[in-house]
């Protein structure tokens, strides 16, 4: 039976970046915040119940979600960020069980989500790696890929966990600062996680 490992770091840590350093070493990774991306333009019960908290017209008239739209929503509104994730995340879990039910052969398989704590999906993990940088490098990042404002990414940021948290509630930390050799790090834990969790 395989393990299952949840990797999470805030915006702009470079988990992505790690995670495809795991696809490259044959591990499969189920992208959490992706797949919530998708179900919210098939999953018709989920369309449903966010059609009903935040409005008929959330969905344009081919039944695409209006991402920008409701990101102004939540992303300003504590009660209506709690109000979505309350319908996102079950429909994200049971996707997740389905995936994580097809690579069950395999030493371990990864769940990426961003809000891993916050949103309670590490209790589907049997181990946790978070992916930490320094606040002003990961705004530096996310500014040069999406263009966006210091104070948006600020705001972003303030909606999870702190860092020394997060680090308290990890397994594994992995520091992608420019100073830590990242990649070996990653061979390290690939290494341990095959030998079923003999870690400690």
């Amino acid at each position: 039976m395989a393990l299952t490992i949840g990797i999470t770091g805030g915006i702009g840590s470079g988990k992505t970046t790690v995670c495809n350093v795991f696809k490259l070493l044959g591990i499969p990774v189920f992208e959490a915040d992706r797949v919530a991306g998708q179900i919210m333009n098939t999953n018709k019960e989920l369309q449903s119940g966010i059609s009903t908290v935040f409005g008929n017209d959330i969905y344009n008239c081919h039944g695409l979600l209006n991402r920008k739209r409701l990101a102004e929503i939540v992303f300003n509104d504590k009660n209506q960020l709690e109000r979505l994730n309350k319908l996102v995340h079950p429909a994200v879990r049971d996707e997740f069980l389905v995936w994580s039910g097809k690579h069950q052969k395999l030493p371990y398989l990864i769940m990426e989500a961003a809000i891993l704590f916050e949103s309670g999906f590490n209790n589907l993990a049997d181990l946790s790696i978070l992916v930490t940088a320094p606040e002003d490098e990961r705004i530096r990042r996310v500014q040069k890929r999406d263009g966006e404002s210091i104070r948006s990414i600020k705001n972003r940021i303030s909606k999870q966990y702190p860092e020394n948290i997060k680090m308290k509630m990890a397994d594994f930390v992995l520091y992608n600062d420019n100073r830590h050799l990242l990649i070996p790090e990653i061979i390290k834990i690939d290494k341990k996680l095959r030998e079923h969790g003999k870690i400690w």
